[in-house]
């Protein structure tokens, strides 16, 4: 089998101040965790980007930039900036960055949901910032919006514009329906990366035989035009990554998706949960891609033609 490559979510947009103080926030923390998750054995590292001030999720190019090329500085890694935002960014907002940088990579969430983090607003009693609570609890009348338009969108100004390929992000079983038939429109070019997600209230739920379900439904799509990797959110991170790899898939781990390394553990960084899939994976018998190895599997364009 080719080597497994490792994807680390640094801080995304669905965890909050208050529930770890790991989390990075500022642009030097978001930087100096991206730079260790990819010297611990991470090749791509997938970033959102936060306000300084108070941690929540922001759109804004300045900021991506002010991490964006200090990472690219210290590492060779993949950079895959989101298309996802936060959960109450507009579309153009969550473009902003990503046309701004023309990075190689870029999630790309193939359907419309109930993203549902309610129930975390009820975990806590103390926050740290008053706009967290109501952050979570509003998901409960929240659709995150991705509609075909939207990915036509998308695909026509960053990877027809750009040249930027997607980390396609498939919470469901019609997920994968709608990224055939997009590739049925013409609008990506095979092999296509699927990262297979697991566990969001509103998506498919983290049970092994759903993964193994994900699985079949991709090869009846795609055939051998793909790639695939998998996260889980919480708990089930670890356990998720192990069985993907297994099975011949790719991994992501990383604090956007979990905050613990181990039951009731926070994870004290990235760079912790990354060493931690890579002796797992490494364990079993399989090797770790480099990111230039990463970069000739999934037929990016270098990190050279990007624009930080």
């Amino acid at each position: 089998m080719s080597k497994v490559i490792i994807t680390c979510a640094v801080t995304g947009g669905i965890h909050t101040p208050t529930m770890s103080d790991h989390l990075p926030i500022t642009p030097d923390e978001i930087a100096s965790q991206a730079i260790a998750a990819a010297e611990a054995g991470a090749a791509i590292l997938h970033l959102h980007a936060r306000d300084p001030r108070d941690g929540r999720p922001t759109p804004d190019p300045a900021v991506f930039m002010e991490f964006l090329p200090r990472i690219k500085q210290a590492t060779d890694a993949v950079v895959n900036i989101t298309t996802g935002g936060g959960l109450t960014m507009t579309v153009e907002e969550r473009l902003a960055a990503p046309l701004k940088a023309a990075p190689e990579m870029c999630s790309l969430n193939m359907g419309s949901m109930n993203f549902a983090l309610h129930p975390l607003a009820e975990k806590y009693s103390d926050w740290k910032h008053p706009w967290e609570q109501p952050y979570l609890a509003n998901t409960k009348d929240f659709i995150f919006r991705n509609t075909f338009g939207d990915i036509e969108r998308i695909y026509k100004l960053l990877g027809e514009g750009h040249g930027t390929k997607f980390e396609h992000e498939c919470y469901d079983v019609g997920h994968l329906y709608n990224l055939a038939h997009c590739l049925d429109r013409g609008w990506f070019r095979p092999p296509v990366f699927l990262q297979l997600i697991f566990g969001i209230l509103g998506g498919i739920g983290a049970d092994l035989d759903n993964l193994m379900f994900m699985k079949r439904t991709a090869d009846k799509l795609f055939g051998r035009d793909y790639h695939w990797s998998v996260l889980a959110a919480g708990r089930h991170q670890m356990a998720f990554c192990t069985q993907a790899a297994m099975l011949g898939g790719n991994v992501r781990v990383g604090l956007e998706d979990s905050l613990f390394i181990g039951r009731g553990k926070l994870a004290t960084s990235n760079a912790e949960q990354v060493a931690k899939i890579r002796r797992i994976v490494e364990e079993l018998g399989y090797e770790i891609a480099t990111p230039d190895e990463a970069r000739a599997t999934l037929g990016l364009k270098g990190g050279d033609r990007v624009n930080f």
